[in-house]
């Protein structure tokens, strides 16, 4: 390629990466600008209680979640990861369905499955459990979509580690749990936190299963997702926009936070 080939080639590649960064960019900072011009509505009752339910909920529903997902998702992973047995990739395959699945499908199937005429909903009946509409619903829902964002990456990471330093510390006498703490976990750790932050956004997001799984109660099931789309279908445009701008600079300290907790980590 000519010395002029590659500058004009440099610069279509310049041009393509400033309209992908505009076109990523332009919707958050235009939400923000508007979220700005209209923040006096925080100022009234009805709209200070919606945010502070909304938004204690959905924290406390997503870490809860997260929390679900990280002490299951790890054996799965490294299963995924290490196994060797018949039906290993059905069950990877498995693991992928609650992403490619639509929300409202995702939400009829928790349904099937929890819900008081679903496949497990009598048994719960009869011990006096009621999942479906509950906040426990908003966790099973949040860890349903959420956990396949998890295990993917942990999966990643463990599937990378060179495998000769779990055996060298085995042949040194390690057993295999102490291997597994002292090797393997902290050999994975930038793909376990890369995950657990992918998979608790995509619970702090989630709408469509949380909806028709566990309803839009205020106060008992209502996230700030479901409080947002609740105040746009009335009408009230303004604080849709207010609490959108909020859930965002949540999510953005949340992801700073957990990056920088993770590179003090590396850097011990």
């Amino acid at each position: 390629m000519t010395r002029g080939g590659h500058n004009r080639f440099t610069w279509i590649l310049v041009g393509v990466s400033l309209a992908g960064l505009l076109l990523l960019t332009l919707p958050t900072l235009a939400l923000l600008i508007r979220a700005f011009d209209a923040r006096d509505v925080l100022g009234t009752s009805e709209a200070q209680a919606t945010l502070r339910e909304a938004l204690v909920l959905s924290l406390t529903t997503s870490l809860v979640s997260l929390a679900i997902i990280v002490l299951v998702g790890i054996p799965v992973a490294y299963v995924l990861a290490r196994g060797r047995f018949p039906g290993v990739r059905l069950l990877d395959a498995l693991i992928d369905l609650p992403i490619i699945l639509p929300p409202a499908v995702a939400g009829i199937a928790l349904l099937s499955a929890f819900g008081r005429r679903g496949l497990l909903g009598e048994s719960f009946d009869r011990l006096g459990i009621d999942i479906a509409f509950s906040t426990t619903a908003v966790v099973i829902a949040q860890t349903f979509v959420s956990a396949p964002f998890f295990i993917r990456t942990a999966r990643a990471g463990f599937s990378r580690i060179d495998r000769s330093l779990e055996d060298a510390a085995a042949v040194l006498g390690a057993r295999p749990a102490r291997v597994f703490w002292r090797i393997t976990l902290p050999l994975s750790r930038a793909s376990l936190i890369a995950g657990a932050v992918l998979a608790w956004a995509r619970a702090l997001g989630e709408f469509g299963a949380t909806i028709m799984f566990a309803g839009n109660r205020e106060g008992v099931t209502q996230t700030m997702p479901l409080a947002i789309y609740e105040r746009f279908g009335a009408g009230d445009l303004p604080t849709a926009v207010v609490l959108s701008a909020i859930m965002l600079a949540t999510s953005i300290i949340f992801l700073i936070a957990v990056r920088a907790f993770g590179t003090a980590g590396a850097d011990r």
